[in-house]
């Protein structure tokens, strides 16, 4: 890998997350970055990240070797022509987008092809912006890669040994066939849970009894909801195709789910269950960024007052860190009343002993 000088158009999650793993990683590499908020840029060269402290033009990003592209994916278009006159022979433009078929088709119409290879880091959270991004975010996550017909091997290669130098996992595949793929596991299911969002948001009292219980399940099926909804947007106009196709396929196998309960098809009811819970079984998930391991267990504890310090306490004085402690109001998956969450599983374990020791009941995941 030969590179001197990385360029970002964009600093959100994504964008700033990659830009602090390279500065990791690669301290002498120089990392400039432009974006949509003056403040963002400020904050990102406040934390080391970036050279600059001010927004720049895209003209100062004709010496880059690499340009991230981590705007929304409409948005990655609109700078991908101003970029063409710009960057010099040998630069690589990059994107982050979920959807591909849309700028590869610019990157064609362009003809800026040997310039281009799509990316998509396959990891997040629903939380945005520079401040969330993190150094640790891509480790182990699945970073997807979408030459062009004109992208040279040894650039491949170079850009796949960049991605796998950040700790992600690199995985070449044709950008339509990218798109097929991640409108089933990633856009179908956040308008799912969107849906489910909002249809419950409509259907609630005026109590907002819904609300007030919404736990477990449906807690962590809807957790994607919280996620941009400008980004969503755009990802809806840009796979349209892929979307409406899935989505089609989702409505018939409801359909197919409801006729078995209004007919009291038993066997198709628990055929419908087993065959999911065996394929989501088999689905096993590295363990990446912002959804590293959880190291939580769950306890017994008496209703009264300085109960939760008294806990905290024991572990203080045997100088074990809580990362996160809470209530559950609703424990209708989960064992114990109250959650206690470690940063390290050596801590965890340490823990689980003491209060064991202290005569606590104990609930592993």
């Amino acid at each position: 890998m030969s590179f001197e000088k990385v360029g970002f158009i964009g600093l959100g999650l994504i964008g700033g997350s990659i830009a602090k793993t390279i500065k990791k990683k690669y301290p002498d590499t120089t990392l400039i970055a432009t974006a949509r908020h003056a403040d963002t840029i400020q904050e990102a060269h406040d934390f080391g990240t970036i050279e600059n402290d001010t927004l720049l033009p895209l003209s100062d990003f004709a010496d880059c070797d690499y340009i991230f592209l981590c705007t929304p994916v409409q948005q990655n278009l609109i700078y991908l022509k101003e970029l063409k006159s710009v960057i010099k022979p040998s630069c690589i433009i990059t994107d982050v987008g979920s959807v591909k078929s849309d700028i590869h088709k610019a990157v064609t119409a362009l003809d800026i092809e040997a310039n281009f290879i799509g990316g998509h880091p396959m990891c997040g959270s629903e939380k945005t912006g520079f401040f969330n991004a993190t150094e640790y975010l891509l480790e182990n996550a699945y970073y997807i890669i979408t030459p062009t017909a004109k992208t040279a091997p040894a650039q491949l290669e170079d850009f796949h040994a960049l991605v796998k130098s950040l700790g992600s996992v690199p995985m070449i595949l044709d950008y339509e066939k990218h798109d097929f793929a991640t409108a089933a596991i990633s856009h179908l299911p956040h308008i799912i849970a969107s849906s489910l969002v909002n249809l419950v948001s409509d259907l609630d009292d005026e109590q907002e009894t819904m609300r007030t219980i919404a736990a477990g399940g449906f807690k962590d099926i809807t957790r994607i909801a919280s996620s941009s909804p400008v980004m969503w947007q755009n990802i809806c106009l840009s796979n349209q195709e892929q979307i409406l196709k899935l989505t089609d396929c989702y409505i018939h196998a409801l359909q197919n789910i409801r006729s078995s309960v209004a007919d009291a098809k038993s066997d198709d009811i628990i055929s419908f269950f087993r065959n999911a819970k065996d394929y989501r079984d088999s689905i096993t998930t590295p363990v990446r960024g912002s959804l590293q391991k959880n190291y939580s267990v769950y306890c017994d504890l008496v209703d009264e007052a300085g109960a939760i310090a008294t806990l905290a306490t024991i572990m203080a004085s045997h100088n074990i860190s809580i990362k996160n402690i809470g209530i559950l109001h609703n424990r209708e998956y989960e064992d114990g009343v109250l959650q206690i969450e470690f940063y390290e599983e050596d801590a965890l374990e340490k823990a689980v002993k003491l209060m064991e020791d202290n005569h606590y009941v104990v609930h592993r995941r």
